[in-house]
């Protein structure tokens, strides 16, 4: 872990990326799925924008390796990971390294997929907390990591890079309330 902790950036949500449907705190640090109600807001649309929930981060990379930690507890539902700054964000997204994103997911509280081509199942020994998303862009790598069992959960390699990535999130809907807890971005403390 300590190998790519080493790398923490300090992301922030990107406001001009977010769905309509999601809230993000002042410090742009949490996100969540708010009701319909918040599909009502006067949101100015823009070529950045999801219309499924989802949003970027401001930091980008397109050289040398990045890692962030994202806090998942108390969710059912979740994505993580990186995308192409080129990726569709307007229609029915794939969410596959052939379409730009380099993701795994929480689905139904215990099914944790990664999102490679073809997808794969993960059986995870213990539910992660925090997840850390490491990239080295020179040799196309994206790594998850359980962070308090300091554990690798999934690598995509041998990716091709070309252009921005940009950390991706997405909190899914919030099931009624089932899903409402945030995914919050952590300071990236050196496990020892």
């Amino acid at each position: 872990m300590e190998r790519v902790q080493q790398y923490a950036v300090d992301v922030t949500l990107d406001p001009d990326t977010a769905s309509p449907a999601l809230i993000l705190s002042d410090d742009g640090k949490q996100v969540y799925h708010g009701d319909y109600y918040n599909w009502k807001k006067n949101l100015p649309d823009n070529p950045k924008r999801f219309l499924s929930f989802s949003l970027l981060g401001k930091q980008s990379l397109s050289s040398g390796r990045f890692y962030f930690e994202v806090q998942v507890k108390e969710k059912t539902d979740w994505v993580l990971g990186v995308a192409r700054e080129s990726i569709d964000r307007k229609g029915d997204i794939t969410l596959s390294p052939e379409d730009g994103y380099w993701t795994i997911w929480l689905r139904n509280g215990n099914e944790y997929e990664a999102l490679d081509d073809p997808s794969v199942d993960l059986s995870l020994e213990s539910r992660p907390q925090k997840v850390g998303v490491f990239v080295d862009y020179e040799e196309g790598l994206v790594s998850f990591y359980d962070v308090d069992a300091a554990a690798l959960i999934y690598s995509f390699t041998g990716c091709s890079f070309t252009g921005k990535l940009y950390p991706y999130f997405s909190p899914w809907n919030n099931h009624g309330g089932i899903n409402s807890a945030p995914l919050i971005i952590c300071p990236v403390s050196q496990t020892v």
